[in-house]
């Protein structure tokens, strides 16, 4: 080893400084935009963010249709019309959708029409089904319509040109219709993000096993994979590798992945060879965060297209915590999600005091008991059940020694 990496080798040493919360959200914030665009079929887009405006190229309607069944007509020949003194047109025609009436609507004729069928020439509103009856060749007319009536006007829904939906809009499924509805495919979005998950630790095995003796299951990357893709990345790759520093380096150096999560390995024990491998191969810029739990959290920089990597604490309620705050908030503005944490935040009152230390951030995991929240086991960054017991984590600001009983809070819903 050279003399300054045993200079910035901390391992069996401790954390000389803990960056704040906020100065790691800040960093990211500053470092990490949302990747190029891709042009994805209108019909594989649903939760995807638009990386352009897109413009209506046409109209829709692109014609004047029927809005109803029923009978097109000349509409001022149909005032007076009444239950009592129904008006009578000839019928000389129908009309459907794709298939028009070819002629043109003379005076004292109507035509047979069916909603979505173009409107024929001379006519101007449509008389509903239910206000008229056939017989011989003949309709009566029983209620009198205005110009307009029960026509769906060209352009009415979009008009060509306008802006159809604006550039950093997460694509809801009704936003899909309207896309299709002008021909707007492929769609500019935001390309999704892809991660590998590098699993350390001798004593791991892989999720989907059983424990036996003194080795553990990962259960880190199952969780972190749902995570991940809950919040929108196209692609996780789970890898599991012994403490050996060696190939830990060169997974960092061959994956091709945008961003590179290390679970595990982070802190300062004697196997923790994750940041000195990242400082080797690019920058680290955060190690030891002032937050409870999760402090050995770190982030840095591949020198390699500066590709994100996030040294993520092995227990793993730290692990669950250090994604909410930090590598969940880089992964969303990646794909272009808002970065914020995509939880519903509810205010209520505290059964029991939550103690805090002033000077660093506390994730309280709760439990809601008859509308009062309660801290689920504040103590114990393994003690991963406690996430399932609780609905959801009170984030203690630095400047605070804790919250009161009774003191209402703001509980972010798992």
């Amino acid at each position: 080893m050279s003399s300054d990496r045993r200079k910035s080798d901390i391992r069996m040493r401790g954390f000389p400084h803990r960056t704040d919360v906020a100065d790691v959200i800040r960093l990211i914030d500053e470092r990490i935009r949302h990747l190029p665009a891709e042009r994805v079929p209108v019909t594989s887009v649903a939760g995807r963010v638009l990386a352009e405006d897109v413009i209506s190229p046409c109209a829709v309607p692109g014609f004047d249709r029927a809005a109803m069944d029923g009978y097109a007509v000349h509409a001022h020949e149909t005032f007076g019309a009444e239950a009592y003194s129904p008006l009578e047109f000839d019928i000389v025609g129908e009309g459907y959708p794709a298939r028009p009436f070819g002629g043109h609507v003379q005076s004292g004729q109507a035509i047979r029409i069916m909603t979505g069928a173009p409107m024929p020439a001379g006519a101007d509103a449509v008389v509903q089904a239910e206000a008229a009856s056939e017989s011989d060749g003949k309709v009566r007319i029983t209620e009198a319509v205005t110009p307009g009536r029960h026509v769906g006007r060209r352009g009415e829904d979009i008009e060509a040109g306008n802006v159809l939906l604006h550039a950093g809009r997460r694509l809801r499924p009704q936003d899909l219709g309207v896309l299709a509805s002008v021909g707007a495919t492929p769609v500019p979005v935001i390309r999704r993000p892809s991660v590998a998950i590098l699993v350390t630790g001798d004593e791991l095995l892989p999720a989907g096993s059983k424990p036996a003796g003194c080795m553990i299951v990962d259960s880190n990357s199952p969780m972190l994979t749902a995570l991940l893709h809950r919040d929108g990345v196209a692609h996780v790759r789970v890898t599991l590798l012994p403490d050996k520093p060696d190939l830990i380096r060169q997974q960092l150096i061959d994956s091709p992945e945008d961003v590179l999560f290390i679970s595990g390995g982070s802190s300062v024990g004697k196997e923790d060879h994750a940041p000195g491998l990242v400082s080797e191969l690019g920058e680290l810029k955060v190690h030891g965060v002032a937050l409870r739990p999760a402090s050995p959290t770190g982030l840095g920089f591949l020198h390699r297209q500066l590709r994100p990597v996030f040294l993520l604490p092995g227990n793993p309620v730290s692990c669950l915590c250090a994604y909410d705050l930090f590598a969940g908030r880089a992964i969303r503005r990646l794909g272009g999600l808002s970065p914020e944490m995509p939880y519903a935040v509810r205010s209520i009152a505290l059964g029991r005091k939550i103690v805090s230390m002033v000077g660093r951030m506390d994730y309280v995991r709760v439990a809601i008991r008859h509308d009062l929240a309660e801290p689920v086991a504040i103590s114990g960054a393994s003690i991963l059940s406690s996430t399932t017991r609780a609905d959801g984590f009170v984030l203690v600001p630095p400047d605070r020694e804790g919250h009161a009983e009774g003191e209402t809070v703001d509980v972010h819903l798992y």
